[in-house]
């Protein structure tokens, strides 16, 4: 085996373990990962994988995974490597042959378009001003869930918080005694309120995920009269088109789940710490838990405060991101230039489509 294939294989290793249920979207994953950083950088890639030492370390790591792997795994292992070095050779020849194929195509599309190019420019124009105006509800529904869930969310836990302060005027044998199931009960309030407003925000990206689909499918049903000799080049800067749409909103949606463990995580040392505490000797309990209940408020407040910091504006972000992605289709279908990478998202797309096509067989 080689230096690239056992990275290849050590990657794939990671995306797919030893999980009956592989998900087709890490693998593809992986291995347009891989084909990106060769492509990027691809002579100094390949000497680092031809260093003796980093082999070496590669094939322990690879026959350690494997080593736990069940056989499902490893047969999955044996079919998938073989298929993820082949698709990564022919993704090199993929790559420019789309990329000039797109160039090709654009320009036809310009010349095609260029009598009618005022209403085409108008069309477009009408599309951003229309998702702007769909995007904007959303945004603000987003901001105010945010908000409002935070807010939920501390005055949930408050009860908590004056709890403990009245629990240290009773004996320290009682307050030990109850201090671990309070601790429980605070961490189950915490895994509770912050999932069910991650689902609240996840609904609605994807409510908002629906809405952009819906944008583009009213773009192309404007463009089409006036694109209906070239339309497969027309189709192709809308599927492109749309996977930027789609990854700006996975993007939205990663960013709020991210957002929502940030948050989980900030949280649950207050129970952990609790613990801590209760663990302790009886002897100066109620000294080391005064601080911590006098301290309980503020800061689930700050990091509350922050959560709404850092969440509450993805909504506008995610709005300015779609317009730009429209202006950049308005200014290739003016100049009949493709951009560098626009290749790229039609290539992954095909990436994902084979790795899910091999794995369901």
């Amino acid at each position: 085996m080689t230096s690239k294939a056992a990275t290849l294989v050590l990657l794939l290793l990671v995306a797919s373990g030893a999980r009956a249920d592989v998900n087709p979207n890490e693998v593809a994953g992986v291995i347009w990962k891989y084909f990106t950083e060769l492509s990027t950088n691809a002579k100094e890639a390949v000497q680092g994988l031809q260093q003796e030492e980093i082999t070496k370390q590669l094939d322990t790591l690879l026959q350690s995974n494997l080593k736990v792997a069940n056989s499902y795994a490893e047969d999955l292992q044996r079919r998938l490597v073989p298929f993820a070095t082949e698709l990564q050779a022919r993704l090199t020849q993929d790559s420019q042959r789309l990329k000039e194929q797109i160039q090709k195509e654009l320009a036809v599309l310009k010349a095609k378009l260029a009598p009618y190019a005022d209403d085409v420019h108008k069309t477009i124009t009408l599309n951003i001003r229309q998702l702007q105006e769909q995007v904007t509800p959303y945004a603000e529904q987003l901001r105010s869930q945010v908000d409002n869930g935070a807010g939920e969310l501390q005055r949930v836990l408050q009860p908590y918080a004056a709890e403990l302060r009245e629990r240290l005027q009773g004996s320290a044998e009682s307050i030990q005694a109850s201090l671990s199931p309070y601790a429980d009960q605070l961490q189950q309030q915490i895994d509770g309120s912050v999932e069910s407003m991650r689902e609240r925000l996840d609904q609605l990206a994807r409510e908002l995920q629906a809405e952009v689909e819906r944008s583009i499918g009213e773009l192309r049903r404007g463009l089409g009269p006036y694109a209906e000799e070239v339309q497969d080049g027309l189709n192709r800067q809308l599927e492109s088109l749309t996977i930027q749409m789609e990854r700006v909103g996975e993007e939205l949606r990663s960013r709020l789940a991210t957002s929502s463990e940030e948050l989980r995580a900030q949280l649950s040392p207050l129970a952990q710490e609790l613990r801590q505490v209760a663990s302790g000797d009886a002897e100066g309990l109620q000294q080391r838990l005064a601080p911590l209940a006098q301290q309980l408020d503020e800061r689930v407040k700050q990091t509350l405060d922050a959560f709404r910091q850092q969440a509450a504006p993805v909504g506008e972000a995610l709005g300015q991101q779609l317009g730009q992605r429209l202006e950049e289709l308005r200014g290739k279908l003016d100049t009949g230039v493709a951009g560098v990478e626009d290749h790229l998202d039609l290539l992954e797309k095909e990436v994902r489509e084979k790795v899910a096509a091999f794995l369901s067989t």
